[in-house]
């Protein structure tokens, strides 16, 4: 049955196109969450944070993690970034003074036997050096 006042409208009887289901397109990358809501990564951002001054190397990859997590969400998060550069510092930073100790023991060594000659000698501190 049709409305003699508007002819091309459609009964209501008649079936009708389904509704066409489409994903929302995801938040703009600086958008910032609903007030209230959480921050996807924040509370792993911050524990990587604290833990990349003491175990750099399980901060570095809570802080990847956190990082992504907050990316996928759109949102920044300051504190994994932070944890990722202050970690990577700091495992540099060690890697250096390893190097630099390890250098200076050796030529430490190397002077000792130079000095006392070959065989092996016994320090006053308890310790020997075998020198060849």
């Amino acid at each position: 049955m049709t409305d003699p006042q508007n002819p091309s409208a459609v009964p209501p009887s008649a079936p009708q196109n389904p509704p066409a289901y489409s994903s929302a397109p995801p938040p703009a990358y600086n958008s910032q969450p609903a007030p209230g809501a959480p921050v996807p990564g924040k509370t792993l951002g911050i524990v990587a944070f604290v833990l990349s001054f003491f175990a750099q190397l399980i901060a570095l990859i809570l802080g990847i993690v956190a990082l992504v997590q907050s990316r996928k969400a759109g949102v920044k998060n300051g504190w994994a970034l932070a944890a990722i550069i202050i970690s990577v510092v700091l495992m540099i930073i060690a890697i250096i003074v390893i190097i630099v100790v390890a250098v200076a023991i050796g030529g430490g060594l190397a002077a000792a036997c130079a000095e006392l000659g070959p065989g092996t000698h016994t320090l006053q501190g308890g310790g020997t050096i075998t020198c060849s």
